[in-house]
């Protein structure tokens, strides 16, 4: 068995934590939304949380060469919902009859958040193989959020920006 880094330790703890609440969100969402669709989007999203934390399982294996990772992540670390998840649910309560959109957009918000912890977790851990996961996570959690990202634009029918003008406001063209 090789040692594990502290950083390592603290990246992949945080890193479950953070995908077992996304999967609680995202399964709350589910439930709190009417149509069929969305639902079946949600329910995969809480789906591939819980396949990212087999790949932080297989990493603390291969890190450690020993399958016994888990005497290194105490059960009542990852217990219960973070404050964070419950806030959202929050939010998407208050929303009276926009919870979809609601749900879409702490959605969001939430892999908006995945995609900084994992970037960074990239660049700060010292092995190799752990950045490399951590990256490719990070590039998952970027195409969730940009899948919730359609999804909100067409519920909402607010399309997409050009990111230049094809005309002057002036009149000229």
């Amino acid at each position: 068995m090789e040692e594990i880094s502290k950083q390592i330790e603290n990246a992949i703890k945080e890193a479950i934590r953070l995908e077992i609440n996304g999967r609680n969100f995202f399964n709350h969402a589910a439930d709190m939304t009417h149509n069929e669709l969305g639902k079946k989007m949600f329910q995969k999203l809480a789906a591939e949380e819980v396949k990212h934390i087999e790949v932080f399982s297989q990493l603390f294996t291969e890190v450690l060469k020993e399958a016994d990772w888990k005497k290194y992540v105490r059960d009542e670390e990852l217990k219960g919902e973070s404050p964070l998840i419950e806030k959202l649910k929050e939010r998407m309560k208050g929303a009276e009859g926009k919870s979809e959109t609601q749900a879409l957009s702490i959605g969001m918000e939430l892999e908006e958040n995945a995609v900084q912890f994992f970037q960074k977790a990239a660049d700060e851990v010292d092995d190799p193989a752990a950045s490399e996961i951590f990256r490719k996570i990070s590039e998952e959690e970027k195409f969730h959020y940009d899948l919730l990202q359609a999804q909100h634009d067409s519920l909402t029918n607010s399309g997409f920006w050009l990111d230049s003008a094809e005309f002057q406001m002036d009149g000229k063209y």
